[in-house]
């Protein structure tokens, strides 16, 4: 089991495991972020920032990626990433790599984050629907519920690699939960109101260690139709990064 399977020549096949709950016909958008950010990786150097643009529905059938360098460097590099499906480009993204150096002078809160998750809870909490995504992923809730409206916050543990065959990585676990923020937190009834984020913006102090990553996500709408969704990421240490996506707040 695995979210994609690597077709060769950069192609991939996404699984019933990247499925939105939206629509059975097409991809969540923590998988295809993930997977461009995991092909932008940089040897020697660490994510900082990655910046996905959902360019319309994303269609679960095969893709190619490509990659290419926008400012190569020793210390900072930016690259970036197209997923192309049916001859469109479907996503793009954006990716700040920093070199790791030598620990600065700072102690306790400034190096382990601003506070700790909350503790993981021994019940694992289910969404109410059947669909991939949601199924790939082990949720266990720390406040509100994953059919709840409102501030929610979840541990989640990925339940299998991003790309079949190669080992999960502590940045995989990340990116796919972190587009998840605008709907863990909706505060608007999915079935009267739509929330749109058409892009995403994790920003990593670090790649969280272990299988559990914590997601602290509320959602701000304004009054003319537009939405904040923001999450802070912890493991079990302390702070790893955080999300930020506006979006287009719709009657349906």
């Amino acid at each position: 089991m695995s979210f994609y399977l690597p077709l060769g020549d950069d192609r991939y096949e996404p699984t019933e495991f990247t499925e939105s709950p939206w629509d059975s016909a097409m991809q969540h958008g923590g998988p295809p972020a993930a997977l461009l950010g995991h092909v932008m990786r940089l040897d020697g150097l660490r994510l900082a920032r990655l910046s996905v643009d959902f360019l319309g529905p994303i269609p679960r059938r095969t893709s190619r990626i490509e990659v290419s360098p926008v400012k190569p460097g020793r210390l900072t590099a930016l690259n970036e990433a197209t997923m192309v499906i049916d001859g469109r480009v479907a996503v793009s993204a954006r990716a700040w790599h920093i070199a790791p150096g030598p620990r600065p002078p700072a102690e306790g809160e400034q190096v382990a984050g601003e506070r700790r998750a909350e503790l993981l809870p021994d019940q694992e909490d289910r969404f109410a629907g059947d669909w991939g995504y949601g199924r790939a992923i082990e949720w266990r809730c720390t406040r509100g519920g994953l059919d709840e409206l409102g501030e929610t916050h979840v541990w989640s543990r990925v339940r299998m690699p991003l790309i079949d065959g190669v080992d999960l990585l502590g940045q995989d676990r990340a990116l796919i939960v972190a587009d998840s923020a605008n709907g863990l937190s909706a505060v608007l009834p999915f079935e009267k109101w739509l929330s749109i984020p058409p892009t995403m913006t994790a920003t990593m102090l670090r790649e969280p260690a272990g299988e559990w990553v914590h997601l602290a996500a509320r959602t701000i709408v304004s009054d003319d139709g537009l939405g904040l969704a923001e999450g802070e990421m912890f493991d079990l240490a302390g702070k790893v990064g955080q999300v930020a996506q506006p979006l287009l707040v719709r009657e349906r």
